[in-house]
């Protein structure tokens, strides 16, 4: 059976996703799939068994991702599987964002011990006069997941709001609340009192807050940034604080430059870490793992597109090749020269990488997946009976 290698304490919740026979451990030697959170496997050995690697969360910036395509290794994330945790405390960031909570606690503790407490008090709380967040409007950048989840609720708590995500995919449209105004980026700075950033680290994405976003921002707006650090120039940003254009920055990645600085509130990327989030993540990366060892179906892989279909044949391959014109027909003219009949064939791509899954009425000969695993598009083939 299957070796599943752990990187990171993962919740116990994911061993009982494991068949009976499954070795789930941080001791495993030549794994067939490896789970982790925030390890970072960039100068980690791939080793030549390995099947699958399952980030327990939405990012793979600590996954090689070139390196595991290359080797014909799926990788899976598990988007959605944290949303919740992330779209509670954005909305809590809302909220510290609106009002000057987090100053006003500081003060409060500086009060120990002083005598006429209550006085000093009621005197000094007109320093940490905020606004509310209902009637002001809110920018959802990405609308994924998250994304989805912060607008409507914010539509819920009074905002206006206006999203913006040109990627967005129908699953995504047709969860978004009828309230949600869809409009370009531009569109989005110049009229948001809030902004909250859901998108990837990419490098159209890298430092896309800076000086020249933040002029088009309404002067004494609030940004909040729980996706990545480097999704924003930090000297642009303190710049922009410091000068009242923002009112606040909010982040749940701290830089040293940023620690300190006023009006920048620093979260230690608390994001997903909530017990829950944490159960849900490791449960459907252990189901993505099984699912693709046990029957070839992948589901919510980074670097292969998703393809995914039930077992009801005799035998079945599946194949990771490239996205490359006569692939297909040259490996079903293999399978068909053979005599063997294809019950069922799914083939996808994503952008340069495919995958086929093909069921047979009879499992093929090792002389077939020779055959095919020559073809110079081929990557990994694997066989299920």
């Amino acid at each position: 059976m299957a070796k599943i290698l752990k990187l990171n304490a993962i919740s116990p919740v994911a061993d009982g996703e494991f068949p009976a026979g499954y070795t789930f451990s941080e001791d495993v030697k030549a794994p067939d799939g490896i789970m982790l959170r925030s390890f970072n496997m960039h100068d980690y050995p791939l080793n030549d068994e390995l099947l699958a690697v399952a980030r327990a969360g939405a990012g793979t910036n600590n996954i090689p991702i070139p390196a595991c395509t290359e080797k014909g290794i799926v990788v899976f994330n598990t988007p959605g599987a944290n949303a919740n945790a992330v779209k509670e405390l954005v909305l809590c960031e809302l909220f510290l964002g609106g009002r000057k909570i987090t100053d006003a606690i500081d003060w409060v503790k500086t009060l120990k011990g002083s005598e006429g407490l209550s006085k000093t008090v009621e005197k000094g709380k007109s320093k940490f006069v905020g606004h509310e967040i209902s009637g002001k409007t809110l920018g959802v950048i990405g609308l994924g997941a998250i994304g989805v989840m912060v607008a409507n609720t914010a539509a819920d708590l009074g905002m206006e709001i206006i999203g913006y995500d040109p990627y967005l995919s129908v699953a995504g449209a047709l969860h978004l609340d009828n309230r949600v105004k869809v409009a370009d980026l531009d569109t989005l700075l110049k009229n948001a009192d809030f902004i909250t950033v859901h998108v990837p680290l990419t490098p159209s994405t890298e430092k896309m807050f800076n000086t020249e976003s933040f002029a088009k921002m309404k002067d004494g707006s609030v940004l909040i940034n729980n996706s990545r650090g480097e999704l924003v120039d930090n000297k642009a940003v303190i710049a922009a604080v410091e000068s009242s254009k923002l009112e606040r920055y909010i982040t749940d990645f701290p830089a040293d430059e940023l620690i300190g600085v006023p009006n920048v509130i620093c979260v230690p990327h608390l994001g997903a870490s909530t017990p829950e989030a944490e159960d849900n993540c490791a449960k459907m990366a252990a189901k993505e793992l099984v699912d693709y060892i046990e029957n070839g179906n992948i589901t919510h892989s980074v670097n292969f597109p998703d393809v995914s279909s039930p077992r009801s044949s005799v035998a079945r391959i599946t194949v990771l090749h490239g996205n490359i014109k006569e692939t297909i027909s040259k490996i079903t003219a293999i399978i068909s020269g053979k005599g063997i009949n294809i019950a069922n064939m799914l083939d996808k791509s994503k952008g340069e990488m495919a995958y086929m899954i093909v069921d047979l009425d009879e499992k093929p000969s090792a002389d077939v997946i020779k055959e095919i695993e020559k073809l110079d598009s081929v990557l990994r083939v694997r066989v299920f009976d």
